[in-house]
């Protein structure tokens, strides 16, 4: 797979005297989707903060391109080219699509002294971005909140993709949609995949996880478990390692195999 893009190694998160993470090491490398996995609590969420700039490491580098980094503020983060979709997308879901694909960002014409948003480039852009995602709107005028939910997270997914994202951090993107939806997005990430883009997949759902990774880390109680390639392990010992298969063992042993 090549030189990773960006490289965590030994990363502890304290919170006073709460340890959040124990010491995680991740890395990913150009057209890769390494998963993370991991039950609620497990530290995913405080790791991509740390990743991309929300949070400080207490302990643990950083390194981009092989490059000693540290992130001060997200918005480091993003001109280094790491880009997060969160489970809420930061969508207005009564503006339009062009508008939200383009909020922050707006591509401006110059009419005499005055400069207007400009709408022409803005749309057909819009258009274009989503068609290669595989999503045909009716119109970039068309309100984000009457697309379903596979929809909203590939336009979310398409925007950071057309500003320059060399790494794609998605945080749970299929955890709240149905069959239909969740396959549309899992083949937005493999056309991402195919763009030379190194993805970040979190995801507590193991089948999710095996359609699309390339590669599986697996955190528990802030630390890692063990990372594997695609072929090197299956869905049972993922959720096994998730749930934490020896004390559940343990328990079952116990009750007589009753768990």
């Amino acid at each position: 797979m090549g030189e990773p893009i960006i490289a965590l190694t030994d990363i502890e998160k304290h919170f006073g005297a709460v340890i959040a993470l124990g010491g995680v090491s991740f890395d990913l490398c150009p057209g890769e989707v390494h998963c993370l996995l991991g039950d609620n609590g497990a530290g995913k969420s405080t790791f991509i903060k740390i990743m991309s700039g929300v949070h400080q490491p207490t302990r643990g580098t950083i390194r981009l391109d092989g490059r000693e980094v540290r992130f001060p503020s997200p918005r480091d983060a993003m001109e280094a080219g790491i880009a997060t979709v969160y489970q809420d997308l930061a969508m207005i879901p009564l503006m339009s699509v062009t508008r939200n694909f383009w909020m922050g960002n707006e591509p401006l014409k110059k009419v005499g002294p005055f400069r207007f948003f400009d709408f022409e480039t803005a749309n057909r852009v819009t258009m274009e971005e989503m068609r290669k995602m595989g999503i045909h709107l009716r119109s970039p005028d068309q309100a984000v909140g009457t697309l379903s939910g596979g929809e909203r997270q590939t336009v979310a997914i398409a925007r950071a993709v057309y500003f320059g994202a060399r790494v794609l951090i998605l945080d749970e993107p299929t955890s709240a949609l149905g069959v239909r939806q969740t396959s549309n997005v899992l083949a937005t990430i493999d056309r991402v995949r195919k763009a030379g883009i190194g993805v970040v997949f979190i995801t507590h759902n193991v089948r999710h996880a095996l359609a699309v990774g390339d590669r599986f880390t697996v955190l528990n109680r802030g630390r890692t478990l063990g990372t594997a390639r695609r072929g090197e392990i299956g869905p049972e010992e993922l959720q096994d390692m998730m749930a934490g298969g020896e004390a559940l063992a343990e328990l079952e042993g116990s009750l007589g195999g009753t768990v």
